[in-house]
């Protein structure tokens, strides 16, 4: 199998004329595995070694958003709009049925996707994340500010304070992802812009202000994953109401993990959602 780092990038033009970049990889499987990536990320911002992971008995498809990286468009003003996107995109493959694995933002476009079309995916792994309405959600934006500006003051990467815990093995594993996210040397995706980025945080805003979604009447299984210091979508009680929320779910929390536990544990995550997703 191709290693994720050197997976070539594909675009894709929708009936609507939407433009997507993505990337594939892993065996051919019955029902694929759709990758929704957290805020402002792109195709390289994926952990390679996870992705290698689950790709290993599964074929996953990774797509950038309209207006970030290669794709086409502009950013979706709503976290609904991204999830309208993206079962265009799904539905232009020609997929009758998916899995979801969404991280962070990807996991509200998931919970939407499943809101707007319960009968397109089959098993949901939601990870750093929560329930539309979810206890500081809103204040994403005022999370993100602080610690791009601390990034700025200390030259280093704003996910390191974002996604780890300020632990000595935090900040060893935060080193140890960024190092991975390098890797790829070669057709990187673009980084995403200014006025697309701000847009996606209007969105959580919005989506964290809004009622949550009622998913008590579906038999969909879900996985919801996180660590137990997330500061951007606290662990406490947004992982345990998201869990509650779905009638056949499981939940797993990480020990001295933030935001990106699924990433700081990333082979014990293969594991769990491999067989999960089994």
């Amino acid at each position: 199998m191709t290693p994720y780092i050197n997976v070539p990038t594909k675009t894709l033009v929708t009936p609507t004329q939407k433009t997507f970049a993505y990337r594939k990889i892993g065996v051919p499987d019955a029902v694929p595995v759709i990758a929704l990536i957290h805020l402002s990320g792109n195709l390289d911002n994926w952990d390679p070694a996870v992705i290698d992971g689950l790709a290993q008995e599964h074929q996953v498809i990774l797509p950038d958003y309209q207006g970030v990286g290669g794709s086409g468009g502009k950013a979706a003003k709503t976290i609904q709009g991204m999830a309208q996107e993206i079962r265009e995109f799904i539905h232009a493959l020609g997929l009758k049925q998916v899995d979801l694995f969404g991280f962070s933002m990807g996991g509200f476009v998931a919970q939407e996707v499943i809101n707007q079309e319960p009968t397109l995916i089959r098993r949901t792994i939601l990870t750093g994340t929560g329930p539309r309405g979810g206890q500081g959600i809103r204040d994403v934006t005022k999370i993100s500010d602080q610690s791009l500006a601390k990034a700025i003051f200390t030259l280093t990467d704003v996910k390191t304070y974002l996604f780890f815990t300020r632990t000595p093995n935090g900040k060893r594993q935060a080193a140890q992802f960024l190092k991975r996210l390098k890797t790829r040397h070669e057709n990187r995706d673009r980084s995403i812009g200014w006025s697309a980025y701000r847009t996606q945080l209007r969105a959580i805003h919005r989506w964290g202000s809004e009622q949550p979604i009622d998913f008590s009447k579906l038999k969909i299984p879900v996985l919801v994953v996180n660590g137990d210091h997330d500061i951007m979508v606290p662990t406490k009680p947004n992982s345990d109401n998201l869990a509650k929320t779905f009638s056949h779910s499981q939940l797993i929390i990480y020990p001295d993990a933030g935001h990106a536990g699924v990433f700081q544990f990333g082979g014990d995550f293969v594991e769990r959602a491999n067989q999960f997703l089994r």
